[in-house]
């Protein structure tokens, strides 16, 4: 049976859409629609789509005046009005690249009023709402989606959203006809979601979901690339592969030009002004900001009559001011500066396995970045700029449980105090110990007293030999890495002769993929090779090497930025979950 939607005209009112919706799944279940959505499915792939995922909702895009615009029309509709809203990150990025504009400026937000579907299950509405006030400049948006409906689709949430299991959902779908159409993963609610087109379903819904909780991004980023991959042809794809050292440059000469701190969000500025603003090349610089609105980093508004327009900040380019919170412009001029000269000598390491950055500047990178103090200052810069990885470390349950008491955490090798800073900082019982270099020391010291918690520290000027003991909470943070095995369980065994029986060890890193899915792990393997002579590892690797200094993995969560964290305790010490002695 094909499902219809309302006439043309009613398309175009909101209320009768999301009435139209909640109808909808209230009259649906998962056998039924499935046939629906890709005819012709059935045998072992009907079986395990249906197996595996429940419809969860049908969704839709939504204009609201303002937020009481929104509640008169979720009551119209017999929803609950009271329903929390968090903010969308995949819907918003979706329009910001279809109608090319900044994400800052698109405050989408998405609710779900529950609706029981005809046997009582408990399903939902998903609503995404933009607000658009009358005579606003979001109003052509708002047209143009109303009548194409590119948002609205039907969900099913995937029950046990295990990697294999995923990724085998994906090729059914795929053998079906549906054809990946975006996705993304949404941190406020740890949900990652995947967008298939279905050209032959049988009803007025085109697109589909799939949901799975958690953080699949490895999965996320095969899911994103194949259809890249699909319709360029393979001269065309190695073209833009070729050329990515390119985006690498041009984005750190614009960090090194100062271009973004003199450039703003929401009102373009003319090349005349920014070339006179940072000693540049009019002619040049329009060359080099053009290839940077290609990659997201600028916005080009047009101007009249053909002339060329003027450039804002994207909220991408922005991570490139100085005066950003948590700016990257470190790690810009890093990848931009020593590091991308090693990678010239990327086939020397791969012939003898000894870093490239060695053969080219005569010593290692560590050696060398000591002997410059700018250029040692810039690197601890550069890996602060990556923080926010660190922001759900706070939560962990060593830390919370450590935070019930007086305790210490202990940050091997903590660089600037970035990390260390932010557990103090969440958690005002505990006090920390820092150990690095005399420089790095410096600098920590110097960052933990601004933000408030230098009191609570310690400092050790040292090396791996010199881990400080009797602490609770021991952190090793993007170390391990750095190094070989046999190095590697050097540093492990330092830091278990300094661990109490009932202390905790948290080491963050990136994991690389069991399935050899996409992951940033495996970019800096590459980069571990050929600048330091390290590597990335998977976690049994990790396990394997945590056994040998006399430690167990307990568990390892994920973070932002494809990284991870390990928690591993003492071979034979009593289970976390027993409590702390």
């Amino acid at each position: 049976m094909t499902t219809t939607l309302p006439d043309e005209t009613l398309l175009l009112d909101d209320t009768a859409c999301l009435r139209a919706a909640a109808r909808f799944v209230r009259e649906h279940d998962s056998a039924a629609l499935l046939p629906l959505l890709l005819p012709g499915i059935d045998g072992p792939d009907l079986r395990a789509l249906a197996g595996h995922c429940r419809f969860a909702h049908a969704g839709l895009l939504l204009f609201p005046p303002d937020a009481d615009g929104l509640r008169t029309q979720l009551a119209a509709c017999g929803l609950a009005v009271d329903t929390p809203s968090h903010p969308s990150v995949v819907v918003r990025e979706r329009l910001a690249r279809r109608h090319r504009r900044d994400p800052a400026e698109l405050d989408v937000q998405i609710l779900r009023p529950h609706v029981l579907g005809s046997a009582g299950e408990r399903r939902a509405v998903e609503v995404f709402a933009l607000a658009v006030p009358p005579h606003s400049d979001l109003e052509p948006i708002a047209a143009y989606e109303r009548t194409r409906r590119h948002e609205a689709h039907l969900a099913f949430e995937i029950e046990h959203p295990e990697p294999l299991a995923l990724r085998g959902l994906c090729a059914i779908l795929a053998r079906h006809g549906a054809r990946p159409d975006g996705g993304g993963y949404n941190p406020h609610e740890d949900g990652t979601v995947l967008y298939f087109t279905l050209p032959d379903a049988a009803c007025d819904y085109e697109r589909l979901e799939l949901y799975a909780r958690g953080d699949h991004r490895d999965t996320l980023a095969a899911h994103l690339d194949r259809p890249r991959l699909d319709v360029r042809q393979p001269a065309e794809t190695l073209l833009h592969l070729l050329t990515g050292a390119w985006t690498t440059q041009a984005l750190a000469a614009f960090a090194r030009l100062g271009l973004p701190d003199v450039m703003a969000p929401r009102t373009a500025c003319r090349t005349e002004d920014l070339a006179r603003l940072t000693g540049t090349h009019p002619r040049s610089l329009v060359v080099l900001l053009r290839y940077l609105a290609m990659v997201g980093a600028v916005a080009q508004d047009p101007g009249p009559d053909d002339e060329e327009g003027g450039f804002r900040l994207t909220e991408l380019g922005a991570l490139l001011r100085a005066d950003a919170p948590g700016s990257m412009r470190p790690l810009a001029l890093m990848y931009g500066g020593p590091f991308y000269r090693s990678f010239g000598g990327l086939d020397h390491a791969v012939r003898t396995g000894r870093p490239a950055f060695d053969h080219l500047f005569g010593e290692n990178h560590f050696d060398h970045f000591a002997r410059d103090p700018e250029l040692a200052a810039l690197f601890d810069r550069s890996m602060a700029a990556s923080s926010r990885m660190f922001e759900p470390l706070p939560d962990h349950p060593v830390i919370t449980a450590a935070a019930q008491a007086p305790a210490t955490v202990v940050d091997v090798a903590g660089g600037t105090g970035e990390l260390l800073g932010r557990i103090l900082t969440a958690h005002p019982r505990l006090s920390g110990v820092l150990l690095e270099r005399p420089h790095a020391v410096e600098a920590a010291r110097r960052l933990l007293d601004a933000a408030g918690c230098g009191v609570r520290c310690d400092y050790r000027a040292g090396d791996f030999a010199d881990v400080p003991p009797g602490g609770d909470v021991y952190v090793l943070s993007r170390v391990l890495h750095d190094w070989d095995d046999d190095r590697c369980r050097e540093i492990l065994r330092h830091c278990v002769r300094a661990m109490p029986a009932h202390a905790d060890l948290l080491v963050v890193e990136r994991l690389l993929p069991v399935d050899g899915a996409p992951s940033l792990a495996t970019a800096w393997d590459l980069h571990m090779l050929c600048n330091v002579g390290g590597r990335e590892r998977r976690a049994d690797h990790y396990a394997r090497l945590f056994a040998d200094a006399g430690l167990r993995l307990v568990d390892h969560r994920p973070l932002p930025l494809d990284a991870h964290v390990l928690h591993a305790r003492r071979a034979g010490a009593p289970d976390p979950a027993a409590g702390r002695s």
